[in-house]
Parts: C-alpha cells; structure tokens; sequence
C-alpha cells in the first residue's frame, strides 16, 4: 500500500484523529483551543554557518536572497530526498520533522542521510551546522483567532535545536550520544553507486565517520553527552584545478543586481504610488 505524502503538519493533523482536543482558561476569562497529536520523531535543526558576519555587509534585500537561497539548498539537498516536512524558518534557521506517520521507516536514519546530503552537497560554502534529537512529540495547533499555525513542541524539540547551537569541533552533525546508540554509519547513510566501465556496479565508501562521544554544557547549564558526525576530507577538483566555489555572500549581490536590471525592484513609496484601498475607506 503507498503511504500517504503530508505536505505539511496541518495536513498531518487534519488527516487523523487528535489525542487531545479541548479548550482551557487563559486567566481572564477567554478560552484558548489545545488540539494536537503525539507522535515519535526525529527533528533536525540547521542553521548557516556565521551568518551573522555574512550579513553585515549585505543590504536588506541581498540578506533576504542570502537566506532564501540557503532554504531552497537546504530543501532540495536535504528535505525532498526523504520523508521530513518543514515545520518552521527562524532567521536562518530550519527546523525539520522526520516520522514513521510520515512514512519514514527509520526516522534518525532519515534525519541523518538528510543532514549528509546537506553538507556533501554544499557547493556553495553555506558551512550547515546540524543538530538532531529523537523522541516523543505532539504536533499541535498554535497561535490565536488572528493568526493559527501548526508546530511540534517537546523536549526533543530543544535537545535538536541546542545540539544545532553547539560549537562543533570537527564534525558538522551533532546529536545526544544516547540517540546514536551503537548504530554504524554504514548501516545509516544512504550509499553512492558508481557504473564501472564493463557496467558492473559497485557502492562507494561512505565518506563519514563518528567521534568519539564527548560532554557539553548547553544553554541553562545543564550538561549533554553528544557525538559529531564528521565528513572525511576530500578534495575538489575541476578539470584537474582546485575549485574554489562562488560565496554566498557574491551571489546574494550579484542576485540583487540581476533583480534590479530585469525591474523586479521597484522601491516606489507614497505619493508616487496610490495608497491601499483600505486606506482610502476612511
């Protein structure tokens, strides 16, 4: 049987029956709705590596392209290989839920091949830093009768975004040593194929490995045994050259240019644009 495609959380949720569905008092009289539903995921936080230094020279527009173009990488080498639906973009930041409900068979496995595919892909220097937690979530309605959104809240949640924030010492992804268990890379990451010339194919070596679990002092003082997960290095060539790729930072220049030329920027304010027509009503 195919499983189901959830193109976001709200579509999880009004596909299936919530665990809790009530209302409760907010202190001063009105009522506020608590509908959600618990499941077990993985979450996957990443973020840009120094964004804030890469955006002190760019203008407003240039670090809008600068960040939309780090989450359309991000989706396309990450998200649209698996089961993970997006649950949210803060700044330069993206949060990410894999799940058996999804149609993940191995949600961290998933999580991780995600993470993988985000750094080995990353040809254009955005440095990712990735932190993953697993566990129990409810995935729930949030906000207010002007504005409702769909999210996932938990201790998971948090453990998944402090390992993103933690200063890594060599490797790129970082999760709680417990999380990984005794798992081996090769039985997680997803492996290269390569034809060979008499058309035999052979799988190529994963070019990962696992540090050695290490202690952290997280956000709060409290203390988190994490392992990295480190890309082993290897040279990028092109016809032979060391290649040394386009920076985020031109490319978000150059694209405010290209912008401006073709006349998609057109900065005009009041007068010498007519005001909304709301604001005529009055």
């Amino acid at each position: 049987m195919t499983k189901y495609s959830y193109k976001s959380l709200e579509d999880y949720l009004q596909s299936h029956r919530l665990d809790v569905d009530g209302s409760l008092d907010d202190g001063w009289g009105d009522p506020f709705p608590v509908k959600g539903r618990m499941i077990d995921a993985a979450i996957l936080f990443a973020d840009m590596g120094e964004f804030s230094s890469r955006s002190n020279e760019l203008s407003p527009i240039e670090t809008l392209i600068l960040a939309q173009n780090f989450f359309a990488w991000i989706c396309a080498e990450g998200v649209k290989k698996g089961h993970g639906i997006i649950d949210k973009y803060i700044g330069d930041e993206v949060m990410v839920v894999f799940s058996k409900d999804f149609g993940s068979e191995d949600p961290l496995a998933d999580a991780v091949d995600a993470a993988r595919w985000m750094v080995e892909n990353d040809k254009l220097g955005f440095s990712p830093h990735i932190g993953i937690a697993v566990g129990e979530v409810v995935v729930g309605y949030v906000g207010t009768p002007l504005k409702y959104n769909c999210s996932v809240y938990g201790n998971v949640v948090t453990i998944a975004q402090r390992c993103c924030q933690i200063k890594p010492s060599n490797g790129p992804i970082i999760l709680p040593a417990e999380t990984w268990g005794d798992r081996k890379l090769e039985n997680v990451l997803t492996k290269r194929k390569m034809q060979q010339s008499n058309g035999t194919e052979i799988e190529l070596d994963v070019p990962w490995k696992i540090l050695s679990p290490r202690t952290v002092t997280l956000k709060g003082g409290a203390q988190l045994e994490v392992v990295e997960i480190e890309k082993l290095a290897r040279k990028t060539t092109q016809n032979g050259v060391h290649w040394q790729p386009q920076t985020v930072e031109q490319r978000a220049k150059e694209g405010f240019e290209a912008l401006k030329q073709e006349g998609s920027y057109k900065p005009l304010r009041y007068p010498h644009e007519a005001m909304p027509k709301a604001y005529n009503e009055y």
